[in-house]
Protein backbone atom coordinates (compact mmCIF):
# COMPACT_ATOMS: atom_id res chain seq x y z
CA UNK A 1 0.00 0.00 0.00
CA UNK A 2 1.57 3.70 -1.11
CA UNK A 3 1.48 6.32 1.98
CA UNK A 4 -0.96 8.22 0.16
CA UNK A 5 -3.74 5.07 0.53
CA UNK A 6 -2.34 4.78 4.13
CA UNK A 7 -3.34 7.97 5.14
CA UNK A 8 -7.05 7.88 3.13
CA UNK A 9 -7.32 4.16 4.86
CA UNK A 10 -6.36 5.89 8.61
CA UNK A 11 -9.24 8.75 7.87
CA UNK A 12 -11.77 6.82 7.41
CA UNK A 13 -11.10 5.12 10.20
CA UNK A 14 -10.84 8.04 12.17
CA UNK A 15 -14.18 9.29 11.33
CA UNK A 16 -15.48 6.35 12.17
CA UNK A 17 -13.98 6.48 15.67
CA UNK A 18 -15.56 9.70 16.18
CA UNK A 19 -18.65 8.78 15.57
CA UNK A 20 -18.65 5.65 17.64
CA UNK A 21 -17.24 7.36 20.53
CA UNK A 22 -19.65 10.72 20.62
CA UNK A 23 -22.22 8.20 22.56
CA UNK A 24 -20.10 6.40 24.71
CA UNK A 25 -18.65 8.00 27.88
CA UNK A 26 -15.64 6.54 28.58
CA UNK A 27 -14.20 6.37 31.91
CA UNK A 28 -10.53 6.31 32.36
CA UNK A 29 -7.63 8.00 35.25
CA UNK A 30 -4.15 8.46 35.43
CA UNK A 31 -1.86 5.30 35.28
CA UNK A 32 -3.84 3.75 33.29
CA UNK A 33 -2.86 1.46 30.38
CA UNK A 34 -4.99 1.72 27.31
CA UNK A 35 -5.16 0.70 23.37
CA UNK A 36 -5.69 3.59 21.58
CA UNK A 37 -6.42 4.51 17.80
CA UNK A 38 -3.71 6.69 17.51
CA UNK A 39 -3.43 6.88 13.84
CA UNK A 40 -1.05 7.29 11.03
CA UNK A 41 1.58 9.97 12.27
CA UNK A 42 4.02 11.69 10.17
CA UNK A 43 8.25 11.79 10.00
CA UNK A 44 9.08 9.77 13.48
CA UNK A 45 5.85 9.99 15.60
CA UNK A 46 5.10 7.11 17.05
CA UNK A 47 2.38 5.51 15.12
CA UNK A 48 -0.45 3.19 15.65
CA UNK A 49 0.35 -0.49 14.71
CA UNK A 50 -0.84 -2.18 11.59
CA UNK A 51 -3.76 -1.13 10.01
CA UNK A 52 -6.13 -0.46 12.57
CA UNK A 53 -3.12 1.86 14.04
CA UNK A 54 -3.87 1.03 17.69
CA UNK A 55 -1.29 1.07 19.79
CA UNK A 56 -0.99 1.08 24.20
CA UNK A 57 -0.48 4.35 25.92
CA UNK A 58 -0.07 5.43 29.63
CA UNK A 59 -2.17 8.18 30.64
CA UNK A 60 -0.19 10.29 32.64
CA UNK A 61 -3.12 13.29 32.95
CA UNK A 62 -6.62 14.11 33.03
CA UNK A 63 -7.67 17.07 32.12
CA UNK A 64 -11.36 16.41 31.84
CA UNK A 65 -13.44 13.36 30.65
CA UNK A 66 -13.00 13.94 27.42
CA UNK A 67 -9.07 14.81 26.98
CA UNK A 68 -6.13 13.85 28.39
CA UNK A 69 -2.25 13.41 28.03
CA UNK A 70 -0.62 10.30 27.30
CA UNK A 71 2.87 8.38 25.91
CA UNK A 72 3.03 5.90 23.87
CA UNK A 73 4.30 2.28 25.14
CA UNK A 74 6.31 0.42 22.61
CA UNK A 75 8.28 -3.48 22.83
CA UNK A 76 10.72 -1.54 20.44
CA UNK A 77 13.53 -1.70 23.09
CA UNK A 78 16.97 0.42 21.58
CA UNK A 79 19.96 -2.22 22.69
CA UNK A 80 21.34 1.01 24.15
CA UNK A 81 20.26 2.31 27.03
CA UNK A 82 18.76 5.81 25.72
CA UNK A 83 17.76 8.34 27.93
CA UNK A 84 14.10 8.56 26.22
CA UNK A 85 12.94 5.36 26.89
CA UNK A 86 11.93 4.37 30.31
CA UNK A 87 11.20 0.44 31.54
CA UNK A 88 7.61 0.24 33.21
CA UNK A 89 6.46 -2.62 35.21
CA UNK A 90 4.13 -4.40 33.51
CA UNK A 91 3.21 -8.20 33.51
CA UNK A 92 5.87 -10.74 31.25
CA UNK A 93 6.32 -8.46 28.22
CA UNK A 94 9.17 -5.46 28.39
CA UNK A 95 7.86 -2.22 27.67
CA UNK A 96 8.85 1.13 27.62
CA UNK A 97 7.22 4.61 27.52
CA UNK A 98 8.91 6.85 24.75
CA UNK A 99 8.80 10.12 27.12
CA UNK A 100 9.57 12.17 23.38
CA UNK A 101 6.42 11.06 22.69
CA UNK A 102 4.02 12.41 24.68
CA UNK A 103 1.01 14.21 23.50
CA UNK A 104 -2.40 15.27 24.14
CA UNK A 105 -5.53 13.35 22.69
CA UNK A 106 -9.38 13.14 22.95
CA UNK A 107 -11.21 10.44 25.20
CA UNK A 108 -12.89 9.22 21.80
CA UNK A 109 -9.38 7.85 20.76
CA UNK A 110 -9.23 5.31 23.53
CA UNK A 111 -10.64 1.56 22.59
CA UNK A 112 -10.32 -0.25 25.59
CA UNK A 113 -8.43 -0.32 29.41
CA UNK A 114 -5.52 -2.87 29.61
CA UNK A 115 -4.18 -2.38 33.30
CA UNK A 116 -2.33 0.28 35.20
CA UNK A 117 0.91 1.02 36.99
CA UNK A 118 1.01 1.91 40.61
CA UNK A 119 1.52 5.23 41.83
CA UNK A 120 5.38 5.37 42.69
CA UNK A 121 5.98 4.28 38.93
CA UNK A 122 3.68 6.78 37.37
CA UNK A 123 5.52 9.26 39.31
CA UNK A 124 8.93 8.55 38.01
CA UNK A 125 7.58 8.51 34.65
CA UNK A 126 6.49 12.20 34.96
CA UNK A 127 9.56 13.09 36.81
CA UNK A 128 11.67 12.28 33.34
CA UNK A 129 9.21 13.50 31.43
CA UNK A 130 8.93 17.21 33.29
CA UNK A 131 12.70 17.08 33.90
CA UNK A 132 13.49 17.11 29.72
CA UNK A 133 12.07 20.56 29.75
CA UNK A 134 14.07 21.72 32.19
Amino acid sequence: MQIKDIFLFWNKQKIQHHIKKKQNKIYFHEGQIWWTALGKNIGYEIDGKHEPFHRPVLIIKKYNADMCFIIPLTTQIKDKKVWYQIPISHGNKKRVVNITQGRTISSRRLLRKESFIEPNELKKITHYFTKQFL
